[in-house]
């Protein structure tokens, strides 16, 4: 019985997910390095296998630009999502299919000036 007073206690907050998140994971799916760098922040901390930097905007979008030139995505699935309780930030985890391999994706979300944008971006392969 606590288990499921538990569960119906946090339930609501996991599945409270960003008005823009469905827009994110398109943008993943179809390979849209301009669509995806509409919710980034002005500063993105970006991960791809084993390169990682803190990237400027424009930069984070070139570098996952190529990216998804390198690895032409042909599917996504949303694995988990989650918001912390005061929905200051949410994060998205996902397999992304791409030239027969499979990444799983982490996204990273947080709110400023009542948008949630993206702060970190992780692809690692499965």
């Amino acid at each position: 019985m606590k288990s499921l007073l538990f569960l119906a206690f946090l339930l609501p907050t996991a599945l409270q997910s960003p008005a823009n998140l469905s827009a994110i994971t398109q943008a993943m799916s179809q390979g849209d390095a301009t669509t995806l760098g509409n919710y980034f922040d002005e500063s993105v901390e970006v991960s791809i296998l084993d390169k990682d930097d803190v990237y400027a905007k424009a930069d984070a979008i070139g570098v996952v630009r190529q990216f998804f030139s390198q690895y032409r995505p042909s599917g996504w699935s949303t694995v988990h999502k989650g918001a912390a309780r005061n929905n200051d930030s949410q994060y998205c985890i996902g397999n992304l299919t791409a030239n027969g391999q499979t990444f799983r994706v982490y996204i990273y979300m947080k709110e400023k000036n009542g948008r949630q944008l993206i702060q970190e971006l992780r692809f690692d392969r499965e």
